[in-house]
């Protein structure tokens, strides 16, 4: 009678000491001791994959990192051994190199700051939101021959300005870099429903496969591959907006468009009615 419970607390005693590999898989009926085991292996479960998750993760920022301070080391080894070297060129490269790493930085500790959800909750309005992302990457949008169109309700919500505006945003810069050469579109869309709002952002774009599209809110993942120019980003894009979409209570969906491009749907709790309202 007692020996599934030995078998539960062997399996405790061996996750407490770092074996998240391990699984009870009770045999026999459904009982309570059965019902008790699979719970426990279902976290073991999870909480192995957090760990795998979080481990790639360290692995990639470090490689991310590294990689503009080995340019840096390099730039600077170059000059050094040649003195008559244009300092001009030099100091460009050595400002392009150090604005990537900054920016890298700033994209970590923002998705450290949604992850702890480390923020001050405000009533705002996504599609006001969307109307200011929009305006911000207008002189992008027109860089590259791409027209964004929005439409929308009202879509009262509670959560911080800043970070809303910043997954927003990141949305909207994503759908103009990865889309057709030119024309392209975006269409930005905000909806309020019995419990939720939505904002809805679609672009058009190269065929994706539903593969692709499942990896693309992973940390380092680019849907085309690393990037060159004034757009390239640091592949933390769509990682932030599902960390800030998860601090906020809602849901991200991503599905790619019959005819190219990406839907992207993010969904969160209507903000409540304001007390004297």
């Amino acid at each position: 009678m007692l020996a599934p419970l030995a078998r539960i607390t062997d399996a405790t005693r061996m996750a407490a000491d770092g074996s998240l590999s391990h699984r009870i898989r009770l045999p026999g009926r459904s009982d309570e001791f059965r019902e008790l085991a699979d719970a426990f292996d279902a976290m073991l479960a999870r909480l192995e994959a957090h760990v795998a998750e979080q481990q790639r993760f360290a692995a990639n920022a470090s490689h991310e990192l590294r990689t503009p301070l080995a340019i840096t080391q390099a730039l600077l080894d170059v000059a050094r051994n040649d003195p008559n070297r244009d300092t001009g060129v030099l100091d460009e490269r050595l400002r392009a190199v150090n604005a990537r790493a900054i920016d890298l930085t700033e994209a970590l500790l923002l998705l450290s700051r949604a992850d702890q959800r480390s923020f001050t909750r405000e009533h705002v309005d996504l599609s006001l939101i969307a109307e200011e992302a929009t305006e911000t990457l207008l002189p992008l949008a027109e860089k590259h021959g791409v027209t964004i169109e929005t439409s929308g309700d009202i879509t009262p919500t509670v959560g911080s300005r800043a970070l809303l505006l910043q997954m927003t945003t990141n949305l909207l810069h994503n759908a103009i870099v990865h889309n057709l050469p030119e024309p392209g579109s975006v269409q930005v869309s905000t909806a309020i429903g019995p419990g939720s709002v939505m904002l809805t952002v679609e672009n058009t774009g190269a065929e994706l496969s539903p593969q692709l599209v499942s990896t693309l809110t992973e940390p380092f993942q680019r849907g085309a591959g690393r990037m060159r120019g004034d757009h390239a980003g640091v592949g933390l894009g769509l990682a932030i907006v599902k960390s800030i979409t998860q601090a906020h209570d809602g849901t991200l969906t991503l599905a790619p468009r019959a005819a190219g491009g990406l839907c992207v749907t993010v969904q969160l709790p209507v903000a409540p009615p304001r007390a004297g309202r």
